[in-house]
């Protein structure tokens, strides 16, 4: 189990972020992407399975290699420039996404029911077929936190709320999350890339199963099956994209009412199987000790102050970066580029200011709902819309933000190296448990 201090978010002591900081982390962020676009799509049969290396893998493991490295590490101050970009860029990324989501909407009428049953699938993957293995190994009650979902910021922040910073359940949330916030977009990638070659699943499906509440985990996904199935990239870019929405908007709440009430019932069932007690050791020799409720601690960068100017700096810098990639990505540059980044730039200041002034509805789901229905047909300037994203590749303008999570791996060196191996198995059973079973709903009501 984790064995470090309690986990909380400690402010580094260190300086605000300065100009060189700025200048850092953009610089290091494009030049990282750009080098991923010109490494390419690489991809080479195991077996039935098709291993597909896209440009996401290559500036996770580019980034995250910079960001740990201590030569000329990153300092506190970049990586929370980095923190600030990210926030704003995912929101955009997610924009975009939204945009291929409203010309689809007359065309998903006869998969509506896959994309609301896709989340039974994730209660199934995480509790029923992830929570017997946490148990089994002896992740004691941390295997709660760690298999009742996949663990998004929603998740941890209910965590803590519910369990307490100290206890193993926020443990088991914890290390689900971080995992999947620095390596989750790479590893679905991959699994997608494999079970999209096996050929056993209807694409479509495994759009669907890719709506995990992640967008960076999305991306990864919708990259690999990008290559895969060239021909269907709009469609699985925009079931994705939906069923992501839809996630977003009913997953917490099916987690919160359904997935952990029946996890921690599920949780007794399988101690008792197991003989575990919850400390994760053998039950009868776990008698007359305490369950060790020690966790690690995780480091807060400092960020500049959203102030207007910095606003501005930041979406500006947001706009650049991605139109610069996606000019080498795609090879081009055209006026409606120009247009449909400003698009989603006043769709992502739009989505972040109404959630912070209605907390309870995360700019995730501001942004897709706004974008799909700005572009879907019944809006006057859907077409506009529409015509302006055509050349913004929905990959490139990602990309930026999957680099700019490499770099902040320094940051989170410490809480990664108190992680136990057990949690790691877990939380990769977790993912991949959740992405099979939405898919393989998906696939049966498909072809129902």
């Amino acid at each position: 189990m984790i064995d470090s201090q309690t986990v909380a978010e400690v402010q580094t002591p260190t300086r605000t972020s300065t100009s060189a900081d700025w200048v850092t982390a953009v610089v290091l962020s494009t030049a990282i992407s750009i080098a991923a676009v010109l490494i390419g799509e690489h991809s080479f049969h195991l077996g039935t399975a098709v291993i597909v290396l896209v440009p996401i893998i290559w500036a996770v493991l580019i980034g995250g290699l910079i960001g740990v490295q201590r030569i000329r590490p990153i300092t506190p101050g970049t990586r929370g420039v980095a923190t600030l970009l990210i926030e704003v860029g995912i929101i955009l990324f997610l924009a975009r996404l939204g945009t291929g989501i409203g010309p689809s909407l007359a065309d998903m009428g006869e998969i509506g029911p896959a994309i609301m049953l896709q989340e039974l699938g994730h209660i199934f993957g995480t509790v029923i077929l992830a929570l017997p293995v946490a148990v089994g190994i002896g992740l004691g009650r941390a295997a709660v936190g760690a298999c009742w979902s996949i663990d998004r910021e929603s998740f941890l922040a209910y965590a803590i709320e519910r369990f307490g910073l100290r206890s193993p359940e926020y443990r088991g949330v914890f290390s689900v999350w971080l995992l999947g916030t620095l390596f989750g977009a790479a590893f679905i990638s991959l699994i997608a890339g494999i079970l999209g070659g096996m050929d056993i699943f209807d694409p479509r499906a495994l759009a669907l199963g890719l709506g995990l509440g992640s967008g960076s985990m999305m991306l990864g996904g919708v990259g690999a099956l990008s290559v895969i199935y060239p021909q269907h990239k709009a469609e699985i870019i925009a079931l994705a994209a939906l069923s992501n929405l839809v996630t977003n908007i009913v997953g917490f709440y099916a987690g919160v009412f359904i997935s952990l009430p029946m996890c921690r019932r599920l949780y007794t069932f399988w101690a008792r199987v197991f003989g575990k007690a919850d400390n994760g050791t053998d039950a009868t020799a776990a008698r007359g000790t305490t369950t060790g409720e020690a966790i690690t601690s995780v480091e807060k960068d400092p960020a500049p102050a959203m102030t207007w100017r910095v606003g501005v700096l930041v979406y500006a810098i947001t706009a650049v970066c991605d139109l610069t990639i996606n000019w080498v990505g795609t090879k081009a540059l055209h006026w409606d580029d120009l247009t449909g980044i400003a698009i989603l730039l006043a769709l992502t200041y739009i989505s972040i200011t109404v959630s912070q002034k209605f907390p309870m509805l995360p700019s995730s789901v501001v942004v897709l709902a706004l974008a799909t229905i700005v572009s879907a047909p019944f809006f006057p300037v859907a077409h506009l819309v529409v015509t302006s994203m055509s050349g913004l590749d929905v990959i490139m303008t990602g990309l930026a933000v999957i680099a700019l999570i490499g770099l902040t791996l320094g940051r989170d060196v410490a809480a990664l190296k108190s992680l136990s191996w057990k949690v790691v198995i877990v939380a990769l059973i977790t993912y991949t448990a959740s992405f099979v079973a939405a898919a393989t709903i998906s696939q049966f009501t498909l072809h129902l």
